[in-house]
C-alpha cells in the first residue's frame, strides 16, 4: 500500500532502538525524511546510518534528553517544522505505591506527559498552518489496564491520554490527526530487562521466564518492532485522516476487555 507520505518530514523520539526504531524504519520505508532522537549518541548514529543506507532518505540526528528543557530546545531547533511527530520515552521505574514521593512523580510527568505535550505545542501550529499533520504518541497498555507496580507510568501516561483526547478533537478540523499507540510486551530491550528480573526473582532461566510471560498472551509470543512500526506508519499516512484521538492497543490480546 502506498501510504502517500513520501517526501514528508518526521521527528521520531527515542528512535535508536526498540519500538521507536521500528516506527522510524517504517516511516523511512514509506519515503519520509527523518529527524531521529535518543539520549545515546552511538546507538543513534548506528541506526541513522542503517536507515540512510537501506531506505535512501535524509536523516538528521539529535542526541538529547527530551525530558529536559535544554534537550528539547536543541531537538526542536534541529528539527524545524515537521509533518509527522512520534513521541516516545522510556517508562519510569517500577515500585509500590508507598515508594514514591512528589519528586518521583515530577520526573515521571516530565518524561511521559509534559515532554510530549511540549513537543506537540511546538509542532502543531505549523501543521495547522499547512493543513496537514500527524502525531502519534507511544504510551502503554497500562493506560487501558493499569499495572500496579508501574504506578508512576500509569499516572503520567493517563495524563497524556487525557490531554490528547481533548486536543485531538480541536485540531482535527485542520487536517491534523493525533492518536496514541499502546504497546504490550514486545521483543525489545525492555522485554529482556523484565524477563531478567523474573529469572532472578524466581530462580529460573531466561527461556523459562519468557515462556511464562508468553503464556499470558493469546498470540503466545511477543510483538515485534516491525509490526508495531507498520501500525505507526499507517496512522501517519494519508489513509488515516478519519482516525482521531484513538488509543490503539498492540498487545497480542493480553488485555482482556470487550472494548
Amino acid at each position: 500500500m502506498d501510504l502517500g507520505i513520501k517526501g514528508k518530514r518526521g521527528l521520531v523520539c527515542a528512535s535508536s532502538k526498540g519500538l521507536g526504531r521500528g516506527c522510524a524504519e517504517a516511516l523511512a520505508e514509506a519515503g519520509v525524511d527523518l529527524v531521529l532522537n535518543a539520549r545515546g549518541a552511538e546507538a543513534l548514529e548506528e541506526t541513522a546510518a542503517h536507515i540512510r543506507a537501506t531506505y535512501g532518505v535524509a536523516v538528521t540526528t539529535v542526541a538529547a534528553d527530551v525530558a529536559t528543557d535544554d534537550g528539547r530546545a536543541r531537538l526542536l531547533e534541529a528539527a524545524g517544522q515537521v509533518d509527522i511527530l512520534v513521541t516516545n520515552a522510556g517508562g519510569p521505574p517500577p515500585g509500590l505505591w508507598s515508594d514514591w514521593d512528589r519528586e518521583d512523580f515530577i520526573k515521571a510527568l516530565d518524561a511521559n506527559m509534559l515532554a510530549p505535550i511540549a513537543l506537540m505545542k511546538a509542532m502543531l501550529p505549523g501543521m495547522i498552518d499547512r493543513g496537514w499533520g500527524r502525531v502519534v504518541n507511544i504510551t502503554s497498555g497500562s493506560v487501558k489496564a493499569p499495572i500496579p507496580q508501574l504506578g508512576l507510568s500509569n499516572a503520567a501516561r493517563a495524563g497524556l491520554t487525557g490531554y490528547v483526547a481533548g486536543t485531538a478533537r480541536q485540531v482535527a478540523q485542520h487536517g491534523v490527526n493525533i492518536n496514541n499507540m499502546l504497546p504490550g510486551i514486545h521483543a525489545t530491550d525492555r522485554a529482556i530487562s523484565l524477563d531478567t528480573g523474573v529469572s532472578k526473582a524466581q530462580g529460573i532461566s531466561m527461556a523459562e521466564a519468557k515462556a511464562q510471560r508468553e503464556a499470558t498472551i493469546p498470540t503466545r509470543r511477543y510483538g515485534t518492532r516491525e509490526e508495531f512500526g507498520a501500525m505507526c506508519a499507517f496512522l501517519c499516512s494519508q489513509h488515516a485522516g478519519f482516525i482521531v484521538g484513538q488509543n490503539i492497543v498492540l498487545d497480542g490480546g493480553a488485555i482482556n476487555a470487550t472494548i
